[in-house]
């Protein structure tokens, strides 16, 4: 990969030219490369020639079950292929992994995917252009309640319903940032079983790994998390799973690989470097023999930092809801599914800005279409998918129904966020 283009058997080498171009016009390598017509740049480097601009990679994760092709990649070596060394970098809250992702700390990161839209918007923080590189999740998440309601009857949305009706007070759910994933599985759900997430009941912010230790201690009434924190609730027997989050939207977005627009301008073959060896990873971790492994190696302290016992069953797809049920998800978290887990949907990205503007985040709708094109980098995707032999689908669109029978497609987005009868 890092061998440079000859076009001549005794001539300078394509890099070589173009060092010797930039300091005779001024104008740097990366501003050269940039005028080089795209069909060009393709065929160089699907030939693997361009070599990453920053070698060394630093990838922000919070524990989570879900950051494990981030944490694959490094222990693996997938990313030694690619010419990168990926470091991965533990965090301690999404608003930690925006701040230093927006401020440069972390190159890229493991990160929620309403989040990145949301600080692209301007509605999570300081705005600031993003870039989503791939999805790296689908499904995994789920919504726990605690013992108490249980004691009470109350194990599903529809009990739930009836008991906020009933008893007006401060009923408290926890999610793990404002314009993130969590917070509109949350809301979607209460939403279609009649309840008005921001007029019935108080939403809070806890991180994820906070999750279970501020239930123990009856500061909230129920959460939506990532795993293994829900699977975490029911092992100490403090809270049950009411809902997964596919049970909301079978084979779901969840977390993205994420940059600034800035960095990804700078290093575009180190981002399409680290899509790649992520991509294998995600391959390695979705073949079902490797998950026990995966599951051991996440975690560890280092990661995760949880009993293995914890995770392993819903990595596996195996669920217990803490009630009594249990079964064998048939949409299970899933990393690769032969790609099409990690093509980043223009699709999806828009379903989110749809809920940011049912919910009252955006005030007015946005170009959906435009925003979405502008941070999903579908064509460096496309590069990253060619050096890593994965298959891409033929639409930049897909098409969903949700646990409420609306049907998603991204064809209408302004209809479909003014269509709901729960809304800001």
């Amino acid at each position: 990969m890092d061998t440079p283009l000859d076009t001549t058997t005794d001539g300078p080498t394509r890099d070589g030219r173009r060092r010797f171009l930039a300091q005779s016009t001024g104008l740097s390598a990366a501003a050269l490369l940039a005028l080089v017509p795209p069909a060009v740049r393709n065929a160089a480097w699907a030939a693997g020639s361009d070599a990453p601009e920053k070698t060394e990679v630093k990838v922000g994760f919070i524990p989570l079950t879900d950051c494990a092709s981030v944490v694959i990649a490094a222990e693996k070596g997938f990313d030694k292929k690619y010419g990168i060394k990926i470091v991965p970098s533990k965090e301690a809250s999404w608003a930690g992994v925006r701040d230093k992702l927006v401020n440069g700390e972390l190159d890229a990161s493991h990160v929620l995917y309403g989040l990145i839209y949301g600080v692209q918007m301007g509605v999570a923080g300081p705005k600031k252009d993003m870039a989503v590189l791939m999805t790296l999740n689908h499904n995994g998440q789920a919504i726990t309640m605690n013992n108490q309601l249980k004691a009470r009857g109350v194990t599903d949305g529809p009990g739930l319903a009836k008991l906020v009706k009933a008893e007006p007070r401060e009923w408290t759910f926890a999610v793990t940032f404002p314009t993130g994933t969590h917070a509109m599985w949350l809301y979607y759900w209460m939403a279609t079983y009649g309840i008005h997430p921001l007029q019935e009941v108080k939403v809070i912010t806890v991180p994820p790994p906070q999750m279970v230790a501020n239930m123990r201690v009856d500061k909230m009434d129920g959460y939506c998390v990532g795993e293994p924190w829900n699977a975490r609730a029911i092992f100490d027997g403090i809270g049950f799973t009411a809902a997964t989050t596919q049970d909301i939207w079978p084979d779901h977005p969840e977390k993205v690989l994420a940059t600034t627009l800035e960095f990804m301008h700078k290093h575009p073959n180190t981002c399409r470097a680290l899509i790649a060896a992520i991509l294998d990873a995600s391959r390695y971790i979705d073949v079902m023999a490797n998950r026990s492994e995966v599951a051991r190696i996440i975690a560890g302290k280092a990661y995760v930092n949880t009993e293995f016992d914890v995770i392993e069953d819903r990595m596996l797809g195996q669920y217990d809801n803490g009630l009594g049920r249990k079964w064998q998800d048939k949409h299970y978290m899933r990393f690769f599914n032969d790609g099409a887990v990690n093509f980043p949907y223009l699709s999806d990205g828009m379903w989110f800005l749809t809920q940011h503007k049912r919910w009252g985040l955006l005030k007015e709708h946005p170009d959906y279409l435009a925003v979405a094109r502008a941070v999903n980098q579908i064509e460096l995707y496309k590069q990253a998918a060619t050096l890593a032999k994965v298959s891409v689908p033929k639409s930049e669109l897909r098409t969903s129904k949700l646990i409420d029978g609306t049907v998603w497609d991204g064809k209408n987005p302004k209809a479909y966020a003014d269509g709901f009868k729960i809304k800001v």
